[in-house]
């Protein structure tokens, strides 16, 4: 019997792999060279009623900004009230972790990229592919996992 990779299997691994990758080429703090701006949450599993991972609540993302989740690799942004938006937080450019959310934009340490907190397309190179959307659900104050 053949296994096939799902999304999320190929998806995982890529993201171990570019980890590693990543703390081997910086060295010193976390991957991508955190610079203590991202928030790593605590996360729970699944509810009963078989929601997703809770990432955060709606209050820890501001208008017009959002918060990277490091040890998820998700970036959850709000770029008007009440829209959540979440997007991977590797960078596209050479998969470094994006560090800030600041003046509308998502932005890598490494080598300058930005994107946009609506969509994820590049504002500002040297990346040339948007970022990767996430699916998310917004339950009450609860951010979770789709």
């Amino acid at each position: 019997m053949t296994h096939q990779a799902t999304r999320r299997t190929v998806l995982l691994t890529a993201g171990a792999a570019g980890a590693t990758a990543l703390t081997a080429a910086c060295g010193g703090g976390g991957a991508g060279g955190d610079t203590g701006s991202a928030t790593d949450t605590g996360t729970s599993g699944p509810d009963a009623d078989g929601g997703g991972r809770e990432l955060l609540r709606t209050d820890d993302v501001p208008v017009g900004g959002g918060t990277v989740l490091g040890e998820e690799k998700i970036v959850v942004t709000q770029p008007s009230e009440g829209e959540f938006k979440a997007f991977s937080a590797i960078c596209t450019h050479q998969n470094c972790l994006v560090s800030t959310v600041a003046d509308g934009t998502i932005d890598c340490p490494c080598h300058g990229s930005r994107f946009r907190i609506a969509d994820g397309s590049v504002e500002r190179g040297p990346a040339t592919r948007p970022l990767p959307e996430e699916r998310i659900t917004v339950d009450g104050n609860t951010i979770r996992t789709a």
